[in-house]
């Protein structure tokens, strides 16, 4: 397996390898073992979903705050993503910090954040099947949201603002200033 730490070391890059042949192929996309070696050694009680049809769906930036934080192991198993997670932990050296990666079929790669980081991401195609694996379960309550373009984080999206697809609850999302103080590092 592929190991990359990315310029927040707390996110990781993974690739696990695939086995081809005239049939298809075959990866074990998870293996606990192999994952806490590479640094990701935490406890995963929820798998998600989801199937964005069009390019330029937005999805995030999301978390949830404590005690519910979710730490997510991301992956595309159809299409392709441009996935992104934000340092939104207070002390930490990157703070309102991001990095970002390419998912997708081709590559097979996963990317893993920890609790305390925002998560969002664009699909770069139609019919972009995602899954996360995540570390805690899903808490109404406990969800926020920051709004995907905030003029304090920069981040540099690699879709036009008039290209993007959005929810009604991501459209009205605050900027990264309300942030402050979900998580502590």
């Amino acid at each position: 397996m592929k190991v990359e730490r990315l310029a927040i070391p707390d996110v990781i890059l993974v690739t696990p390898p695939r086995f081809s042949d005239d049939r298809g192929f075959f990866s074990e996309t998870y293996n606990q073992q192999r994952m806490a070696a590479a640094g990701i050694d935490a406890p995963f009680v929820q798998d998600n979903q989801s199937l964005s049809r069009q390019k330029g769906v937005v999805r995030g930036l999301h978390c949830q705050l404590a005690p519910f934080a979710q730490g997510k192991l991301v992956r595309c198993s159809k299409g392709a993503i441009w996935d992104v997670a934000v340092d939104a932990r207070d002390g930490s050296p990157t703070y309102g910090k991001w990095v970002a990666a390419e998912l997708s079929e081709e590559n097979w790669s996963q990317l893993w954040l920890p609790p305390g980081f925002l998560h969002g991401f664009v699909t770069l195609t139609d019919n972009a099947e995602v899954q996360y694996k995540c570390t805690n379960v899903y808490d109404k309550a406990s969800e926020r949201a920051v709004i995907w373009n905030c003029p304090h984080l920069k981040i540099e999206w690699p879709v036009k603002s008039q290209e993007v697809i959005l929810s009604d609850k991501d459209t009205i999302a605050p900027d990264f200033t309300a942030a402050r103080g979900w998580f502590h590092s």
